[in-house]
């Protein structure tokens, strides 16, 4: 890329090793040394392999990769001249990669219908903890689709919360129970709005045919939040191609009740919500990006800075000890869903339709 200094992209002598001559060679015809060191760069990347990809198949792409990289480091307020090392990093080591494989995903889907038959979206379903970066990592995603000419829009359980009324009904339904008392946990979201609004998502098939997103305002009622007015609420228009659908808790399945009650008694009543979830959300996802992590504990972390990063820019944030409380609701499911989420995936994920990662507590991808 251009605007990103040979410098920047410069490597090791014992990272190239790490290519390969044969890797290397796969390089057709006498590259830029700019472009070269952006093709070595690339294929350093922790994803590489995950994602699918091979060094023939970013050879023959780099031109694409410098294009979309720039774009992307615009759209992400880089600076595309001076990206420092873990921009240039989150760009080609984690952005793009899963993007990649995303694409190849939705030719996978595509190819399943005829010329003339109506193709629903794909629905890629992405669960990752709170405070990882999955929202911006959808962003990004979003951003890169449409910007390649496939439409593509996104939606996060968090536009599903029950309205306030509803919640407060739920709490007192739920006396004592803290795992329910606010937005959150299983049971606290109005499944049949997501549902309604995720097939008609899915249904765009036309650039006629529009429906709207549901949104939940969180900083409403004190930050205890409620549904917007339906007025406000955000429009896409078809044919849409791509469907990211996010969440913390996507793809989580219900265990045994003593096993969910040895590690929090309150956790048994939101167990019981989790089939309906399985059955009314995940089933309509065709492919899944899970971001493992490894300790719960870093939402914390990451929360907390978060709040202090609001509070020094003078916005309204959480006290670290409102924070302790808020992550405290969520803990309990992380411990008992995580562990069999990481081991054997959601449900209804197949092997080639699934992209499983790691990230660090600095949150990038990782071995």
């Amino acid at each position: 890329m251009n605007e990103i200094s040979e410098q920047s992209l410069n490597m090791s002598a014992a990272q190239k090793n790490e290519i390969g001559e044969a890797d290397c060679s796969a390089f057709a015809s006498a590259p830029s040394s700019a472009d070269s060191n952006l093709y070595e760069f690339i294929c350093q990347g922790h994803l590489f392999r995950k994602a699918g990809l091979s060094p023939e198949s970013v050879a023959a792409n780099l031109a694409e990769w410098q294009g979309l990289g720039l774009k992307l480091s615009q759209f992400l307020g880089f600076n595309p001249s001076e990206c420092s090392a873990s921009e240039r990093q989150r760009i080609y080591h984690y952005y793009l990669p899963v993007f990649w494989w995303c694409k190849d995903q939705l030719s996978q889907h595509r190819s399943q219908f005829q010329n003339d038959e109506p193709i629903p979206a794909l629905v890629v379903g992405l669960s990752a903890p709170q405070g990882c970066g999955k929202t911006t990592l959808v962003d990004a995603l979003e951003y890169l689709f449409n910007a390649t000419g496939s439409r593509a829009a996104s939606v996060s359980i968090d536009d599903f919360y029950l309205t306030a009324a509803d919640q407060e009904k739920l709490a007192a339904e739920n006396a004592g129970n803290a795992l329910l008392e606010f937005r959150g946990n299983a049971g606290t979201h109005d499944l049949q709005l997501g549902t309604e609004a995720l097939k008609s998502l899915r249904g765009l098939t036309s650039a006629e045919a529009k429906t709207k997103i549901p949104h939940y305002e969180k900083s409403s009622h004190h930050g205890h939040g409620d549904r917007a007015n339906p007025s406000t609420w955000r429009e896409v228009q078809g044919p849409l191609e791509v469907l990211l659908f996010e969440g913390w808790m996507l793809g989580f399945e219900p265990r045994e009740d003593p096993k969910v009650a040895s590690i929090d008694p309150q956790l048994v009543a939101v167990n019981k919500n989790l089939k309906a979830y399985s059955d009314a959300w995940f089933s309509l996802v065709d492919s899944w990006i899970i971001i493992e992590v490894e300790d719960p504990n870093w939402v914390f972390t990451w929360r907390l800075q978060a709040e202090v990063r609001m509070r020094a820019e003078g916005r309204p944030g959480m006290t670290d000890a409102e924070v302790a409380d808020f992550v405290s609701r969520y803990m309990p499911a992380y411990k008992a869903y995580l562990p069999i989420l990481y081991s054997k995936g959601p449900s209804n994920a197949k092997p080639h339709h699934t992209l499983r990662f790691k990230i660090n507590k600095d949150r990038t991808p990782a071995d």
